[in-house]
């Protein structure tokens, strides 16, 4: 199985800072964001492979993922072996790279890398959500196995006012996943079949109050219907109008996650949050970041 993680957007929300540098090589502590989803996306051992999507701009992605010898050889001469040790890793892993060449969607982007799924189910990891413990795409594993390896994706509650910032789904709450079988219908580890998806309903409207997290298992059915995906909203190829279309010929379920269990870094204010957090909670970091956080007298809101 491969996974598929989109990164071919300009990055608009962070320029000037992107005009040069990819959003998604922009650094949480001391990697780019890309490379956790990369290592969220291979740990599942099902998953033999990771297929980035990104446009001609950003040669800096393909770099990242390439082999550095010469790099490597320099800092164990210099007795830096942790850092070669860093650069060997990324530069070893299993990623390959197919490309868009206009902007045209994100349905577009991952049927740019159809060729690669050899016409099996596969992961969809949007590249701006961070997941530092990597355990969603396992539980979408485990909910399909449990229903035939029908397509799963991730959903997560919010305030029934917010909901007109989101897509939605409708459906009903069929179970849990085990060892949460005391959980509520918008709880972690409930386990609902999909009835429809609703694209930003007004909260009188909307059919439910989980919104669609960036992390999908889908079928092989989906990708053949991205293959002939007519453009939708703002001229766009949508994922989900094919995963809305699909659920006529077969089901789709939902695992609701922890809200918190990610970190949004697709806008410059929670980018910044995401560094701050995982900082202090990473015994590496938190020492020194306390402690120029109290050098400068506290934080205040």
């Amino acid at each position: 199985m491969k996974a598929i993680i989109p990164a071919a957007g300009l990055g608009t929300r962070f320029l000037p800072a992107t005009k040069c540098t990819p959003k998604e090589m922009l650094p949480v502590l001391d990697k780019p964001v890309i490379q956790y989803v990369v290592e969220e996306a291979l740990d599942p051992e099902e998953v033999d492979g990771a297929i980035i999507v990104t446009s001609p701009g950003k040669p800096e992605l393909l770099n990242y993922f390439q082999p550095d010898r010469s790099l490597e050889s320099l800092l164990r001469e210099r007795g830096k072996a942790g850092y070669a040790d860093a650069i060997a890793h990324a530069g070893n892993m299993p990623v390959d790279f197919r490309y868009q060449y206009e902007p045209r969607g994100l349905g577009h982007a991952i049927r740019s890398a159809a060729d690669a799924c050899a016409g099996e189910p596969f992961l969809v990891l949007l590249g701006d959500y961070v997941v530092p413990n990597k355990d969603i795409c396992g539980k979408m594993l485990e909910v399909s196995k449990a229903h035939g390896g029908a397509s799963v994706i991730a959903v997560a509650p919010c305030a029934p006012e917010q909901v007109d910032r989101y897509g939605v789904i409708a459906g009903d709450c069929v179970g849990t996943l085990e060892g949460c079988e005391g959980a509520g219908e918008t709880e972690p580890g409930a386990v609902w079949r999909i009835g429809g998806l609703v694209e930003k309903p007004s909260p009188e409207a909307a059919p439910s109050n989980l919104y669609i997290v960036g992390r999908y298992l889908l079928s092989l059915l989906v990708m053949e219907l991205l293959a002939n995906q007519q453009p939708g909203k703002g001229g766009e190829i949508q994922l989900t109008d094919a995963m809305a279309r699909s659920l006529d010929r077969e089901a789709m379920y939902a695992v609701v996650i922890d809200p918190l269990s990610g970190y949004d870094t697709g806008t410059p204010s929670g980018w910044i949050a995401t560094n701050a957090l995982m900082a202090a909670g990473d015994p590496r970091f938190a020492d020194e970041f306390w402690a120029a956080i109290d050098e400068r007298g506290g934080l205040e809101r």
